[in-house]
């Protein structure tokens, strides 16, 4: 999708609903949702996080930025994330998090992005997390600086390959949950992407379908 195409769409993706919950539960795993069912979750006090979901263009085409996290002694090590991170008691709001931790983890100015809107939070059981993300753009590709300790790698990711329904995989993974379990995953620019990302990007997926077909 060139970026001038995802551009013409932004009108229509900010007057329209989110999907809401049942487009994360495409991508959640079955044990993941029995957990979600029998959980209540503000009793757990739990403690809330944001993330960017940040579009830019790269040599015209649409792309999207996620984050490989680095190996180390934690239930998300080693994973494919969007760029963000917890709240801090000096952040304004949710939006003021994911642009903070965007440009603390890769290198984005604040400046740059263009938040569009809000999407559906996602709870993470093993870190105890609401997680909140957002969707923004970039007008130009940004020149991103990783943050050494939270991210191993950035990837780039063409947002075809979002769309693309073959990319749709079921993977066997041992999580932090549970061993040699088969998981939905997406498989993006060559890595898998599963739990609470994949439930996230499911709903902006279904999002930018719908508003491809107003």
């Amino acid at each position: 999708m060139t970026f001038e195409t995802f551009k013409n769409l932004i009108p229509k993706v900010k007057k329209m609903s989110v999907p809401g919950e049942s487009s994360h539960f495409i991508m959640a795993p079955e044990i993941r949702m029995r957990e979600l069912n029998s959980l209540k979750i503000e009793e757990k006090n739990p403690r809330n996080a944001a993330v960017m979901m940040l579009f830019y263009p790269k040599e015209s085409v649409t792309h999207f930025v996620l984050i490989l996290r680095p190996e180390y002694e934690g239930v998300h090590s080693g994973q494919v994330a969007l760029p963000g991170g917890k709240v801090e008691t000096y952040d304004l709001n949710y939006t003021d998090t994911a642009l903070r931790e965007t440009e603390e983890e890769v290198g984005v100015k604040i400046s740059m992005v263009n938040v569009l809107k809000p999407l559906t939070k996602v709870y993470i059981p093993p870190s105890n997390f609401w997680v909140h993300p957002f969707m923004g753009f970039a007008e130009s590709r940004p020149d991103f600086v990783l943050q050494k300790e939270e991210v191993a790698k950035v990837i780039e990711v063409p947002l075809e390959e979002l769309l693309n329904e073959n990319n749709v995989v079921p993977q066997k993974l041992t999580t932090s949950y549970a061993k040699n379990i088969e998981v939905p995953s997406f498989e993006l620019n060559g890595y898998v992407v599963w739990g609470a990302t994949a439930m996230m990007l499911s709903e902006l997926k279904m999002l930018l379908k719908t508003s491809m077909e107003l």
